[in-house]
C-alpha cells in the first residue's frame, strides 16, 4: 500500500526519457530499452584484454549517467547494473568481479561510489557478488577536466593500490566502471591488478563515446 501511494504521488519515470512509466515498468520504458541498450561496443587496452559496453555515451544515456553520478540518483544502479550484466553475460569470462573505486573525498562529496553500486548491481543480476580489490590512494582532478589522452594518463598514474594481492593472484578479474573514454582510468586500474598478480583483466562499462 505504501508503494502504491508513493507511485501515485511520485510516479516512476524512465531513467532515460523521463516519461512516466506504465504499470509493470520500474525504471526503463520499452521504447528506450530498444533504442539505447544492447549495443555491441568493444575496445581493448594496454592492461585489459577487452572492454564491453552496451550503450553509446551521448544524448539521453549521457544525461542519465550524469544524473546517476552527480545528482544523487543512486536509485538508478539496479537497472543500470542489469543492462551492464547483459553485455557481460554474453561476452566475458571471469573469476572475480570488482570495480574502479573513487577517492574517499569523492565518495564523501557524492554520498556513494557509483562504480561500486554499478558493479554490485551487475554482479547480483549475474548471480555473483562484487568484491573490493582496489583503493584510490590519491584524490586527483576529474578526468573530464583533462585535455587529451596523455594528460588523462598522467592524471591517474599511481592513484590505485591493490587491497589484497593474495585474493586476486592468478584470477581472471572483471573490472567495472561507469564510463570509458580514452581508457586511461581503466588501464591504470587494470595495470595495478596485473602488477598485484591477477592473471588477466577484462572490463565492462555502461557506455563509451562513439565518433
Amino acid at each position: 500500500m505504501k508503494n502504491l501511494l508513493l507511485d501515485l504521488i511520485y510516479p516512476p519515470k524512465c531513467i532515460f526519457c523521463r516519461q512516466v512509466l506504465a504499470p509493470g515498468h520500474e525504471k526503463l520504458c520499452p521504447a528506450c530499452a530498444g533504442k539505447y541498450t544492447g549495443m555491441d561496443l568493444e575496445r581493448t587496452g594496454k592492461h585489459f584484454r577487452r572492454c564491453v559496453t552496451p550503450m553509446r555515451y551521448d544524448g539521453a544515456v549521457r544525461e542519465a549517467v550524469l544524473r546517476y553520478k552527480f545528482q544523487g540518483r543512486d536509485c538508478y544502479a539496479p537497472e543500470l547494473g542489469r543492462i551492464l550484466a547483459g553485455a557481460i553475460r554474453e561476452k566475458l569470462v571471469y573469476d572475480l568481479i570488482t570495480w574502479v573505486p573513487v577517492s574517499r573525498e569523492r565518495r564523501r562529496e557524492r554520498g556513494y561510489d557509483q562504480a561500486q553500486l554499478l558493479a554490485e548491481a551487475a554482479a547480483e543480476a549475474l548471480g555473483e557478488t562484487a568484491e573490493a580489490t582496489l583503493e584510490k590512494v590519491r584524490h586527483n582532478p576529474a578526468q573530464s577536466g583533462m585535455d587529451g589522452e596523455k594528460a588523462r594518463r598522467g592524471n591517474v598514474k599511481g592513484v590505485y593500490r591493490a587491497l589484497d594481492p593474495e585474493r586476486i593472484k592468478g584470477k581472471r578479474v572483471l573490472l567495472i566502471d561507469d564510463i570509458i573514454t580514452t581508457g586511461a582510468t581503466m588501464d591504470e586500474a587494470a595495470g595495478t591488478l596485473i602488477a598485484a598478480g591477477a592473471a588477466e583483466v577484462a572490463a565492462a562499462a555502461l557506455a563509451q563515446p562513439v565518433s
